[in-house]
């Protein structure tokens, strides 16, 4: 079995993931599951998230998988039934489903009122606003559903996935951007919200990883680098993406009341130094 990178025991906890059939997603699920924890996998799609828990299992680790759309509050609230039923109380909630569509993303970085593009006035507003709750309302739903089960009780956390795009707009994608600014912004108010209930509240904020979702705007048809993608590694000191376990210790440590047991509202850039970076 593939060890850890931080000696973190998670033993005895319940983890919940959604989005938990995507690329970092899963990831997170195996990591939480090598560190003890019991882990349900929501996603949309049952058999990407069962395709994940089932490689749990094949490890020695406890999982299920369970077909949930975080848009809904009743599927959410069955699903916290069925995790509460298979497995236990929740006590660490990780809301990681979320995502973008090429409607709700310009073809130009400027406006360019001659230009036979896909401008800020093509925009579709359904599905800018499907980008925006599947971000945003995609987080709020499930909390709802999940933090009943952590309120008063020691040691519980929830952590959220914000984005680069939470610190400032990447050009293009307005609809992921600003869902990703209130990612952010509500896990803060999260954190001051579950203060005194116990519940601790973070998030990170992972910098350029080349995933499916966002493979089209990184990689031509013939699998070269767009110009986009040479924008974003010379803006990224350490001038290269990020690799999916790169994201293991951040999430490892603000999961871990023992070692972060006294940090709440904090959203961490997991990046390459792309957030520090002012391009001088």
């Amino acid at each position: 079995m593939e060890k850890n990178v931080l000696s973190t025991d998670l033993s005895g906890k319940v983890a919940v993931v959604t989005g938990a059939g995507g690329v970092l997603c899963s990831r997170f699920s195996k990591v939480l599951a090598r560190a003890g924890a019991a882990v349900a996998l929501l996603d949309l799609d049952l058999d990407a998230a069962q395709a994940v828990a089932d490689e749990i299992t094949s490890e020695g680790g406890r999982a299920i998988a369970i077909r949930c759309n975080v848009l809904d509050r009743v599927e959410c609230d069955t699903a916290a039934a069925a995790v509460l039923g298979a497995l236990g109380r929740c006590d660490i909630l990780v809301n990681g489903a979320g995502g973008n569509n090429p409607a709700a993303t310009t073809d130009g970085e400027y406006y360019e009122p001659d230009a036979d593009t896909k401008t800020f006035f093509d925009l579709d507003p359904e599905k800018v606003g499907f980008v925006f709750d599947l971000n945003f309302l995609g987080t709020l739903i499930p909390t709802q559903a999940f933090a009943q089960q952590m309120v008063d009780r020691e040691g519980c956390c929830i952590l959220n996935v914000a984005s680069m795009n939470a610190y400032r707009p990447l050009t293009k994608i307005p609809a992921y951007s600003g869902a990703k600014a209130a990612v952010k912004n509500f896990t803060e108010w999260l954190a001051v919200h579950f203060s005194r209930a116990g519940i601790r509240v973070n998030a990170v904020a992972p910098g350029f990883f080349s995933t499916k979702q966002n493979a089209a705007l990184l990689w031509n048809d013939d699998g070269t680098p767009t110009a986009r993608t040479g924008k974003i590694l010379a803006a990224t000191p350490m001038g290269r993406f990020g690799k999916p376990e790169e994201l293991d210790g951040a999430l490892l440590f603000l999961v871990d009341n023992d070692a972060a047991g006294f940090i709440t509202g904090v959203t961490l850039p997991v990046d390459g130094g792309f957030n520090a970076y002012s391009g001088v």
